[in-house]
């Protein structure tokens, strides 16, 4: 059977007929030579001018504390995505938003940001397989047309919530049978167990076919493979399987090969002296030169959940014992290390404001050699007398004391942070509430790098100026991030205060991908509206607010057996 459905491509701004087989074979052929030659004469012809462990690491106190009645069930009826059963296209033209001024009242803008993530959905050979990163056609689309992995997940925590896990399902198993293949760029073969940064569904009318392009890295700007992708589709089969109960897909030797294949190329044993993994600029959600190199917080916390995800998940067989015993020992000294040298308060702001230098040994205090001229001035204004978190980046002689948001949360919602650590990150976005969160959530990083600094670090980046994109730039899809590790903290309020000010602006905004400003007043200068992630972010919020047990399938309870077990001044010793 041939549907055939209007679109645009996703490439140019013309209109094309495409062509679905509906009820082919499922299974991912991957595209040779030849089909990208063929593609890209196409386009050319067209150019117009034991996973059982039940989860228990809520705070049931904290999960009264928000609601004594709900029902997700109610919700879900009410705002649910019909299940089609053919092809429709993945880019409606002549998108328009309603312009009433009612129609951004908080109980309506929920059912706002359902219809726009259901327009967003991609489908491949008549199945749903995800969501491109942005409606907004009005620009052209350079890769914002695309299925991105990391930009993905809060879509599919938010269909998983809604009782939809079939798109989760179908998005993990495509993604792996991308990640089987070979991947090259410039004529150099990456480690096989890499993960896409995206892919695109590439509509043959000729041929009367369909085939997924990914993209690793090659076409990325920078030429970066992304880190953090591998991590977020385990994080996400994780989720999968806690909110299902379905523990099948988990244990299919697809993906647990595939989980192998991560793991493989993060617990290799190498040249490097640190547990954590050494990492490029752009290699994450900041993917562009911020200088975040070496080993950013953000993937480590990501690298520190995923290895817990896959303990649970990982089959009790030959293979996996293996690469659990591996895992073990690497949690423990991640742990241990990230606790102790990646955490800053007002007490150890203070101990590095009087460290001595050149030391050696093992008896050295200053293990990284940390100059304390090095502090810049404005982190002791910023350290509130009850409050801490993760710095940005620890590694020789140099300490980055940015804020990262999403490092911070993760360390959280893994239980990489210890309760108390996670009360005082709690403390310091209290108490810094105007520089975090302003009036538009959430800094992706705080401060901004201005002046000759902005020029060295970024090398003259023109969309990450002062306050701008990444380099201090608000984004709304950190709200997702925010709200989870706010419940899972007990502090709700948080997320309460921040989700009502996501509410005044986001929709009459139309959902743009970031703001700028150091309040976030302004719509960022190169921002796309109807960035999907941003209103899965506020989506995925809104539903953890209404049923907080929904945080259960995101976040891991505390590992009482990852105590520190060494001694500071030891610390470079792994744990047997």
């Amino acid at each position: 059977m041939t549907i055939s459905t209007l679109t645009t491509d996703p490439s140019r701004n013309s209109k094309i007929i495409q062509y679905q087989r509906v009820g082919q074979d499922d299974d991912l052929c991957k595209p040779t030579e030849f089909e990208r030659r063929h593609h890209s004469e196409l386009m050319k012809s067209q150019e117009p001018p034991n996973v059982g462990r039940l989860w228990s690491s809520l705070d049931i106190s904290s999960i009264a504390m928000l609601s004594q009645h709900y029902s997700a069930k109610v919700n879900s009826s009410s705002n649910g995505t019909d299940h089609p059963d053919h092809v429709v296209a993945p880019v409606m033209p002549g998108i328009s938003t309603p312009q009433e001024e009612n129609m951004f009242e908080p109980q309506t803008m929920l059912a706002q940001a359902w219809d726009t993530l259901k327009r967003a959905l991609v489908f491949f050979r008549g199945k749903r397989v995800g969501t491109i990163a942005a409606l907004d056609n009005s620009d052209e689309k350079l890769n914002y047309d695309q299925v991105f992995v990391r930009d993905f997940v809060p879509s599919g925590l938010a269909f998983l919530m809604k009782g939809e896990p079939d798109i989760v399902k179908n998005f993990i198993l495509k993604t792996l049978r991308l990640q089987s293949g070979e991947k090259k760029i410039d004529r150099f073969k990456l480690g096989e167990g890499v993960m896409p940064a995206s892919f695109k569904v590439i509509h043959d009318p000729v041929r009367n076919y369909e085939t997924l392009i990914p993209d690793f890295g090659e076409c990325a700007i920078g030429r970066v493979t992304p880190i953090d992708s591998g991590f977020w589709w385990i994080i996400l089969l994780r989720a999968y399987t806690k909110s299902t109960q379905d523990t099948s897909l988990a244990e299919l030797p697809e993906c647990q090969k595939g989980m192998r294949l991560i793991l493989s190329l993060c617990l290799s044993e190498g040249f490097d002296t640190f547990p954590t993994l050494l990492c490029a600029d752009g290699c994450c959600m900041i993917d562009r030169r911020m200088g975040v190199y070496g080993y950013p917080i953000e993937i480590q916390a990501l690298f520190f959940m995923a290895l817990r995800c896959a303990l649970v998940l990982l089959k009790q067989d030959e293979e996996g014992k293996e690469f659990i015993e591996l895992i073990v020992k690497r949690l423990h000294a991640l742990n241990f290390h990230l606790r102790s040298y990646f955490w800053i308060d007002r007490k150890q702001l203070n101990d590095i404001y009087r460290y001595k230098t050149e030391e050696y040994s093992h008896t050295a205090v200053n293990k990284f050699n940390v100059m304390p001229d090095s502090l810049p001035e404005w982190l002791f204004d910023f350290m509130p007398t009850h409050g801490g978190y993760f710095v940005g980046n620890v590694s020789p002689a140099r300490m980055d004391f940015r804020w990262f948001c999403l490092g911070n949360c993760i360390a959280i919602l893994s239980s990489l942070a210890t309760p108390e650590q996670s009360t005082a990150i709690m403390d310091l976005i209290e108490s810094r509430w105007d520089e975090l969160v302003g009036e538009m959530p959430l800094k992706v990083c705080y401060p901004a790098i201005e002046n000759h600094e902005w020029r060295i670090v970024t090398g003259c980046d023109p969309k990450n100026t002062r306050w701008s994109y990444h380099n201090g730039g608000s984004w709304p899809v950190l709200l997702w991030l925010l709200t989870a590790a706010c419940i899972k903290a007990g502090r709700p309020q948080i997320a309460r205060k921040a989700i009502e000010v996501v509410e005044t602006r986001l929709a009459k905004d139309n959902w743009p991908e970031y703001y700028d400003g150091k309040l976030g007043r302004y719509i960022g200068k190169q921002a796309r509206k109807l960035q999907t992630w941003s209103v899965a972010g506020y989506t995925v919020a809104k539903m953890m607010m209404e049923d907080p047990s929904h945080v259960g399938m995101i976040s891991m309870e505390e590992d009482k057996q990852m105590k520190p077990i060494l001694r500071r001044s030891n610390s470079w010793t792994s744990p047997s």
